[in-house]
């Protein structure tokens, strides 16, 4: 059994002041603010009978203590491209071209360790779970490893290693266009059909701090008539598709099919509550009304779509149409959930020259529990009894955040990365402030071997 005295922590939807919390078997089992317990949203405040102070010597976490961060779209390859895809003019089609060629290097083995290295920086940022979109299977020239799911297995073992809690989206991948096989590295990705794919993807296992999901690369990689055969396969898990993150794919979508992607994954069941659509960045009014009746989530990763010149998705539209707000690092270009959540705000600032679309609070939601549920993992995300027991604590004192009030604010609008001081997942101590020379080290090994 271990106890913290947090100086402040996010609990309930509101920073509060000397709460304690229990924990047990890797569970919250006792949070309270001043001696009484708090329930999930602080719903069950001062009404558990199970209420008791903590006895003991709690140790002391001096900031602002947030529950974990979920990173909900992760390509960890991606984490290789950092600094050597910025030294030319282009556009996202050029530097998919630079991606294919790290994807064309990797092997299970060097997979695993760039992947741990990328996993441990995440703990460094407070992220305590990450969806991983995974369609790199296959040896280079499309022949399935003696164990079909060698890829897979390895960035869950990375994953375990490192200490995040990882869903394993695997990806069905099956065209390089409408209408057109895999072309070059492409046939590293491709099960053949959806129902290869999907007997694949079916000897994988799930466990403790493992979600198998499922995820349509985009309706370009998966022909139109098996679309509805991946949606079937998830079941009740998460289902992760890239939807409309460029014009150009939604020009050919409407030349080929006579609709729009999101139209497209409506009518093969492939929209609802457990699906996440990536970027959602190029809607229609339709497609926006689409996603928010069917409760799909709507997972941006601002920081990669600056960074390829995506364009900015209208996240608030989104969200008043019933499509909840997620968020990822994609491509690696930072990891950084504080900066994704207020990127949200000013992009849409940006966008619409006004202020004030996006509540501190509400960018919060997204980066948590929000983001955790979207994953498969509704029992994280809350400083709450019953919760899984995860703590993010915030140097309240750094440059940036020195003088800012301590309140949610802080954390969405002026923490970096940098000012997590100390990672809980699960109950057990993951990272330390530090660790960051350590992981720094990791990485450049990790990467250097790779580029040798």
């Amino acid at each position: 059994m271990t106890s913290y005295l947090l100086e402040k922590a996010w609990v309930g939807g509101a920073v509060r002041d000397g709460v304690l919390v229990e924990i047990e078997g890797g569970r919250f089992t006792s949070v309270e603010v001043r001696g009484r317990v708090v329930g999930f949203e602080g719903n069950a405040e001062g009404t558990n009978p199970g209420s008791h102070r903590i006895s003991g010597d709690p140790e002391r976490l001096p900031g602002l203590t947030l529950p974990g961060l979920a990173n909900c779209h992760s390509h960890a390859f991606h984490r290789a491209l950092r600094g050597r895809t910025q030294r030319e003019r282009g556009t996202f089609w050029t530097w998919r071209d630079q991606m294919y060629a790290v994807a064309g290097r990797l092997d299970p083995h060097s997979y695993y360790a760039l992947a741990r290295a990328t996993y441990r920086e995440m703990l460094a940022a407070g992220i305590t779970a990450v969806g991983e979109f995974h369609y790199l299977h296959h040896q280079p020239d499309g022949t399935p490893y003696a164990d079909p799911n060698a890829m897979g297995h390895a960035l869950i073992s990375a994953a375990r290693d490192a200490g995040i809690r990882i869903a394993l989206l695997d990806t069905c991948y099956l065209s390089s266009g409408f209408g057109q096989p895999p072309e070059g590295v492409q046939v590293r990705y491709d099960d053949g059909s959806a129902a290869a794919w999907a007997g694949r993807v079916a000897d994988l296992e799930a466990a403790d701090g493992v979600v198998i999901g499922a995820a349509i690369h985009s309706v370009r990689a998966v022909p139109k008539d098996q679309l509805a055969e991946v949606a079937k396969a998830s079941g009740d898990g998460p289902l992760h598709v890239h939807l409309s993150e460029q014009v150009a794919e939604n020009d050919a979508c409407l030349a080929a099919h006579g609709v729009t992607p999101t139209r497209l994954l409506h009518d093969a069941g492939a929209l609802g509550p457990m699906t996440s659509a990536v970027h959602a960045t190029h809607l229609t009014d339709d497609d926006i009304a689409l996603l928010g009746t069917s409760g799909t989530r709507s997972c941006l990763c601002p920081t990669t779509e600056r960074d390829l010149g995506d364009g900015i998705g209208p996240s608030r539209q989104l969200h008043d149409a019933g499509s909840p707000l997620t968020l990822g690092s994609d491509s690696h270009a930072v990891v950084d959930l504080f900066e994704e959540m207020r990127a949200v705000e000013l992009d849409e600032r940006l966008a619409t020259r006004q202020r004030g679309h996006w509540a501190a609070a509400e960018l919060l939601a997204a980066a948590t529990y929000d983001g955790h549920a979207s994953l498969g993992f509704d029992d994280a995300g809350a400083i709450a009894v019953g919760q899984r027991a995860d703590l993010v604590t915030v140097d309240l004192t750094s440059p940036r955040t020195a003088g800012t009030g301590a309140g949610p604010e802080t954390a969405v609008f002026a923490a970096v990365a940098e000012d997590v001081t100390q990672v809980v997942v699960d109950g057990r101590v993951v990272m330390r402030q530090g660790d960051r020379v350590d992981i720094g080290r990791e990485l450049d090994e990790a990467i250097g071997r790779m580029w040798a």
